[in-house]
């Protein structure tokens, strides 16, 4: 039978190893394994509102719910390294039928200041307030 100090001894070891913090090996290995985020931000140079998305491999984000406060809002994001993104001006990731294609624009992994002069995969143009939508695959 347990002695109420024997209880207490066990007690207080059992809190001390359950308090002591994770090497930083398996901090850094934790970090390495979590998922890629997707900042997006409502002001340019990365300021006003910025919120980390997850990345969910081709999966479409509406800017919806959690997120409508950054619906037609999206100034300035940052992408994660091997991924490439697609931002639509229509919620669903789908574009209109037109032949420039000026309702969505690609951005591989990088940092994007300004997206009212944004280089994409389809060229420069003014995309500044307009992303309703997201997707993103890895390259």
């Amino acid at each position: 039978m347990f002695t109420k100090a024997s209880l207490l001894i066990t007690l207080a070891t059992a809190l001390s190893v359950m308090a002591s913090p994770a090497p930083i090996n398996v901090v850094q290995e934790r970090a390495t394994n979590a998922s890629p985020t997707v900042t997006l931000c409502t002001a340019a140079q990365f300021s006003g509102v910025c919120v980390n998305v997850a990345v969910v491999s081709d999966q479409c984000v509406n800017l919806t719910g959690g997120l409508t406060t950054l619906n037609e809002e999206v100034s300035s994001a940052v992408i994660p390294d091997g991924f490439i993104c697609t931002m639509f001006n229509q919620f669903g990731c789908t574009t209109s039928s037109s032949a420039d294609s000026r309702d969505e624009i690609g951005l591989v992994g990088g940092r994007y200041p300004n997206f009212k002069t944004i280089t994409g995969i389809a060229g420069t143009q003014n995309f500044n307030d307009m992303t309703s939508s997201f997707s993103c695959s890895p390259l």
